[in-house]
């Protein structure tokens, strides 16, 4: 198998009936001193769609993640999100692209001392007046605190501390805080590491309603190949900074997934269990 022939058979996904993507990248590059880990990567993200993002470690995921924030540099190449231009935005602009990102990882991120619906509520200083500095949270913000909660089957969980959650709770927490601010696309970098198979799987399962139902992109960065073939709609593989293949997950299976990680080591387990 090619990685021309794959990509060819796999143009910018449905994008007459998604309507102008929300991201746009183009020639991309990243490069920290002289060494290149973003080379040359294309990708578009539409409205209502899940996209998995492949690669075995140091591939360039997480960078080109940090790439669509500002959170790594772009040597060269375009990148818009949401409008705005990632590859000079900084500043107010700059927060104002944040703003519009929604952002889940592995780990979380929560304050555990405070209860789930005070973490969810933080989602909401990204569009923050200077009342909400001080603590100050609207009316509106805390009924759609609590909506988001609901829309991720936690609200019952509301007042607990973060801390007294399990792991697949914790990250729908995460999910809540991220939808809060109201994003236009959600990256979600390595949401289920640290997840059993069963939580695992109802992440993923919430990440992609939420891409269908509320039209907001999710790009998922994922290592285990069945998850991403049964929670995405489309899957892009990196390898050594080079987007290998993309198509619409219909059209893969794990062998053809392979290639990405035929330079290392594979467990099984890991990848194509």
């Amino acid at each position: 198998m090619s990685a021309t022939t794959l990509t060819a058979a796999a143009p910018s996904v449905r994008a007459s009936s998604q309507g102008s993507p929300v991201v746009t990248v183009r020639a991309l590059q990243v490069a920290y001193d002289t060494e290149l880990v973003l080379d040359r990567v294309d990708l578009d993200l539409h409205p209502g769609e899940m996209v998995a993002l492949l690669g075995a470690s140091g591939s360039g995921k997480s960078t080109l993640m940090k790439s669509l924030t500002g959170f790594a540099p772009i040597t060269s190449g375009t990148a818009d999100v949401a409008g705005r231009d990632a590859t000079s935005a900084s500043g107010r602009e700059l927060r104002r692209l944040r703003a519009d990102v929604g952002q889940v990882f592995q780990q979380f991120n929560l304050i555990p001392r405070l209860s789930v619906f005070s973490n969810v509520l933080t989602g909401a200083l990204h569009r923050a007046g200077p009342l909400n500095v001080i603590g100050g949270f609207t009316s509106e913000h805390r009924r759609l605190a609590m909506h988001y909660l609901d829309r991720v089957g936690i609200a019952h969980k509301a007042k607990e501390p973060a801390r007294s959650l399990s792991g697949g709770q914790q990250q729908r927490v995460a999910i809540a805080r991220a939808l809060m601010q109201q994003p236009r696309v959600i990256l979600a970098d390595e949401p289920v590491a640290s997840l059993d198979p069963k939580l695992a799987t109802s992440v993923l399962e919430l990440l992609h309603d939420i891409a269908k139902g509320d039209g907001i992109p999710v790009l998922v960065s994922l290592h285990v190949l069945p998850l991403a073939l049964a929670h995405s709609d489309r899957i892009i593989g990196l390898r050594h900074g080079e987007i290998l293949l993309t198509a619409p997950t219909a059209q893969l299976d794990s062998e053809k997934l392979s290639v990405l990680y035929e330079f290392e080591e594979v467990d099984d387990d890991d990848h194509l269990a």
